[in-house]
């Protein structure tokens, strides 16, 4: 029912929110790098606040951390097992290294052991600096958005009508019950969640892996089918890297300013296998043909199965 709630409280913020940035006339493409982009990880950043403030830290980090692996491996590779992912756009292609560059800092941060002889801890420091790089993650995609006219992600901007309404009553209804389903829906899951892991005998990080981050990540699941099925392989791709992005120098950063998250045991790991996964990427689409194909989508598959089935088994 949690996360029931929080795949509605997310659509209906997405559409509510969308309906009336372009009754403002505010063009799509903008929209979707915001508006869509924000609310396909609302899930996501509601469970780990709400983590937060109750002390469930194992949860929220497996939650981010799961849904970054399963956006690679599940989202990517299903999208390109139904149909093969050429890239094209420039401003994707940009932020490859950007995504790699992030979780490399992050699985930096998971060393405390080795490096300080402490234990492996994500403080509020480390939340300013990953927020600091956010920041310049943000500069340099709206840099480039108004530099690259002649991208093929920017080509229909002008040719999209907008219509310049006064917003309706029912966008504003829309945004409002989008907000309280993801709250309820955010309280349900964690107390569901931690409920389930003790009920399972395993570490709550494992459920936030396995249940909760598939289950925020189905929004982006769904967006990406939908968008190789259309053969818009750069939205299929920006909806991934852009998700992880967010998640990595966003939503775990905020979790850790509000209580800082202990690293649960093998989380440096699955780190380290999203930046495996991430680091693939860059010559698939940048040093190669720019094509993901079906057999390297079932390979992505059957590798984040394997995965989570072995980190199952060893908890």
């Amino acid at each position: 029912m949690g996360l029931a709630l929080l795949l509605a409280g997310g659509f209906s913020l997405v559409r509510g929110a969308s309906d009336l940035a372009e009754r403002y006339g505010v063009p799509p493409v903008v929209v979707g790098l915001t508006v869509v982009a924000f609310g396909t990880s609302a899930p996501e950043l509601i469970v780990n606040i709400v983590g937060a403030l109750q002390g469930q830290t194992e949860l929220a980090f497996g939650n981010i951390t799961g849904s970054n692996l399963a956006n690679i491996g599940l989202v990517l590779g299903a999208a390109a097992l139904i149909s093969p992912i050429a890239l094209e756009g420039k401003l994707i292609r940009r932020e490859l290294p950007l995504l790699l560059l992030a979780t490399m800092v992050l699985f930096t941060m998971t060393l405390d052991s080795p490096l300080r002889a402490s234990a492996a801890i994500l403080d509020r420091s480390d939340a300013v600096v990953m927020l600091l790089l956010f920041g310049i993650f943000i500069y340099i995609t709206v840099v480039d958005f108004l530099r690259q006219e002649q991208d093929a992600l920017l080509t229909t901007i002008d040719s999209i009508p907008h219509a310049r309404q006064l917003e309706k009553r029912s966008d504003w209804i829309l945004i409002g019950a989008g907000l309280a389903a993801l709250t309820l829906g955010g309280q349900l899951t964690i107390d569901a969640g931690s409920d389930l892991a003790e009920a399972m005998g395993v570490p709550p990080v494992i459920v936030g892996m396995l249940v909760v981050a598939i289950g925020t990540s189905l929004p982006e699941l769904v967006t990406s089918v939908v968008a190789a099925l259309k053969g818009n392989a750069d939205l299929c791709v920006g909806n991934v890297i852009g998700s992880n992005i967010f998640n990595a120098m966003f939503i775990l950063p905020v979790s850790a300013l509000i209580h800082p998250l202990t690293v649960p045991a093998g989380g440096g790991l699955d780190i380290f296998v999203t930046l495996i996964f991430s680091a693939v990427l860059i010559p698939i689409f940048i040093l190669g043909r720019t094509i993901m194909s079906r057999q390297i989508g079932a390979i992505f598959m059957v590798a984040y199965a394997a995965y989570m089935l072995a980190r199952l088994y060893l908890s």
